[in-house]
């Protein structure tokens, strides 16, 4: 059997955001939030399911007489979403593609 998907990832949005952030060691959540265009209160729900689940650190520090916010897989984001993309992978793979 496949590793399984991880739900908390599959989500389309949290699926994006990991993939971002496993490019990068940090990233600005306004660079996120624009890259992915959507809302900052659409993106803090979803940042926060998966800072629940252990696999991203958020960090607040000042910058430039402003508060910025950073996003950062942590090492157990990290370890599913690798585990994820090749469950996705798998499964892609097993699929017909002889339509093409």
């Amino acid at each position: 059997m496949p590793t399984a998907l991880d739900p908390v990832i599959h989500a389309p949005l949290r699926l994006q955001v990991c993939a971002m952030l496993a490019a990068a060691q940090t990233v600005d959540f306004a660079t996120v939030r624009e890259m992915l265009d959507v809302s900052e209160s659409v993106l803090s729900k979803h940042v926060k399911v998966l800072e629940e689940a252990g696999y991203v650190a958020v960090r607040k520090a000042a910058s430039d007489g402003r508060q910025r916010t950073w996003l950062a897989l942590s090492p157990a984001g990290r370890k599913a979403f690798a585990a994820h993309a090749a469950a996705l992978r798998t499964l892609v793979g097993d699929a017909d593609l002889a339509a093409e």
